[in-house]
């Protein structure tokens, strides 16, 4: 079985870590504790995440300096991140979660189902990315080790290949209608780039068969 997507959960108050894990307990995720900006920089480097959710308001290292250490890194500049803090935050701090790389904002008290709706729509694209990843490096390794030029098995690799592709823009079709269910401006990009790849992947695969 695929190992389960990583949420980060960033935030000082253990009461508001404990309400953000029971609000995302109904989805297919492994949520990660950290309670403040600097631990949550020591857990970005021992494991792979899908999304950050991490509090603007913190003691020491808020989340803004927290983000842009994020944001400088090269293994972990692409995660997205969504902020969340109380509604009587400065007005500026909209503005500042985005220009520091957030994917989106929300104010305490949030929605629990739009948080839920969310952390779906980037966990689903994180794990879509990941097995297209893989199947593309598997699919190049086959076709690598069992077509070298003038070989005769490519009857036998082209309809497995097929099936994947289908799959998988089958399941990018389904993410995008998950999307447009939740509208969320923060997924577009992520999705546009998915779906080059795979069209990519099919123009490829067009040119083979």
């Amino acid at each position: 079985m695929p190992d389960r997507a990583k949420i980060l959960l960033v935030d000082d108050r253990e009461e508001n870590l404990i309400a953000l894990e029971a609000i995302l307990s109904s989805l297919d995720l492994v949520p990660v504790r950290a309670r403040s900006g600097e631990e949550a920089l020591k857990a970005l480097l021992n494991a792979e995440f899908a999304l950050i959710l991490l509090d603007v308001r913190m003691p020491g290292m808020d989340g803004f300096e927290t983000a842009a250490h994020i944001k400088r890194r090269e293994r972990t500049r692409n995660i997205p991140i969504i902020f969340l803090t109380v509604v009587d935050s400065a007005p500026d701090y909209a503005f500042r979660g985005y220009a520091a790389g957030a994917v989106d904002y929300l104010t305490k008290p949030f929605d629990p189902w739009v948080l839920r709706a969310k952390v779906s729509v980037f966990t689903e694209l994180y794990n879509m990315n990941k097995r297209l990843a893989e199947q593309a490096s598997m699919l190049r390794e086959r076709l690598s080790a069992e077509l070298p030029p003038g070989a005769g098995e490519q009857s036998a690799i082209l309809p497995e290949l097929s099936r994947r592709l289908t799959a998988a823009e089958d399941e990018l079709a389904r993410v995008r209608e998950l999307a447009r269910k939740s509208p969320d401006p923060g997924a577009a990009a992520p999705l546009s780039d998915l779906a080059d790849r795979l069209a990519h992947l099919r123009a490829g695969f067009d040119a083979l068969s």
